[in-house]
């Protein structure tokens, strides 16, 4: 493999001139992009906010002028009801949320901690642990171009069997991406090697990469070699690390790339991972190289961090100058804590 190091350099313009297009509906044949799993409500120090990964990732696709699409459940209840609102309100398409006359809404207790990085306490037997395999999802399963799901959502066997009915009724060509998004005490072996057996991109964090390591029997090694290991065992087409303040190591067949971080003023780094994910899948969908990708995707991770909750809003404008660099010039002297711990 070639060992490439990146830092942040310049943004592509013709990226920038894309990012202006998308976002004024131009490109009419973006990607459908699904997020597949929990929804719930992060019941931060300062106050509530919307959450769950795969809702993070639907609203940061929406963010690039994808079709960011949300296939959950919630309950029939004033939260759940809050929530399809807010994400309507943000552009996220709601079409195949499900409703729980049985199950309350989920939500999860955050505490962070010195450095902005989230604990999370989650409500258990909610909504989202009971997702229905029914006719609108097969059809939405059968026309995706990238779904993404991870293994919190899995911790009960009725949800765990739908994710896994609608990956295998994915076109054979879509991108899937499994975000480990590991939750103690909600997570086992077997369901994480059969997540990444469905996967061609794996992304997880410093911690998540020795500790998946480890349940697999990899043994010992640096992060580059456990990676590595992951890659080849489930015969990946990616794999993507993110480190804290050291940034992020991604992972393809002939190259690897690492970023050594964006300095900020973290508020707190809920969010920050989904968002690098959907970074990477709407560059990686455009045929970007993974330098590109690298800088992308860790410059809207490092602004995701210097906001409250999972989805900010991000205006158009906005959107540009975060993907060009201009938004952490502003803030050069800042803290040098970073995000992409979750």
């Amino acid at each position: 493999m070639q060992k490439q190091l990146r830092t942040s350099e310049s943004f592509n313009e013709v990226t920038v001139i894309e990012l202006e297009a998308a976002r004024e509906g131009f490109m009419s044949e973006s990607p459908l992009m699904v997020g597949l799993g929990e929804v719930l409500w992060d019941l931060l120090p300062s106050r509530r906010v919307l959450g769950g990964a795969p809702a993070n990732f639907a609203y940061m696709a929406t963010v690039f002028g994808d079709r960011g699409i949300v296939a959950s459940r919630v309950g029939n209840d004033e939260l759940g009801r809050e929530a399809y609102q807010l994400m309507n309100d943000m552009g996220v398409c709601t079409t195949y949320l499900q409703y729980d006359d049985r199950h309350q809404t989920g939500v999860a207790g955050v505490l962070l901690d010195s450095d902005g990085q989230p604990g999370f306490t989650i409500k258990e037997q909610v909504a989202w642990d009971f997702l229905q395999w029914t006719p609108d999802w097969e059809e939405l399963s059968s026309r995706v171009n990238v779904v993404c799901y991870g293994s919190l959502a899995q911790r009960c066997n009725a949800s765990a069997e739908t994710i896994e009915r609608f990956l295998r009724n994915t076109p054979e060509n879509a991108l899937r991406i499994c975000d480990a998004n590991l939750r103690e005490p909600f997570y086992e072996t077997d369901t994480l090697r059969r997540s990444f057996h469905f996967a061609d991109i794996l992304k997880l964090n410093e911690r998540e990469l020795f500790q998946v390591s480890s349940a697999l029997g990899f043994g010992s090694g640096d992060e580059i070699a456990l990676a590595k290991r992951l890659f080849r065992e489930f015969e990946l087409k990616m794999i993507c690390v993110t480190k804290g303040s050291r940034g992020s190591l991604l992972i393809s067949d002939h190259t690897i790339i690492e970023h050594a971080g964006i300095s900020v003023n973290v508020a707190d780094a809920v969010g920050a991972g989904d968002a690098f994910t959907a970074c990477v899948a709407h560059y990686y969908m455009q045929g970007r190289p993974l330098e590109e990708i690298s800088e992308s995707a860790n410059r809207l991770a490092a602004w995701v961090a210097t906001q409250v909750g999972a989805t900010p809003f991000v205006s158009g404008a906005q959107l540009v100058k975060i993907m060009s660099g201009e938004s952490f010039t502003e803030q050069a002297h800042g803290s040098n804590q970073s995000l992409l711990k979750g």
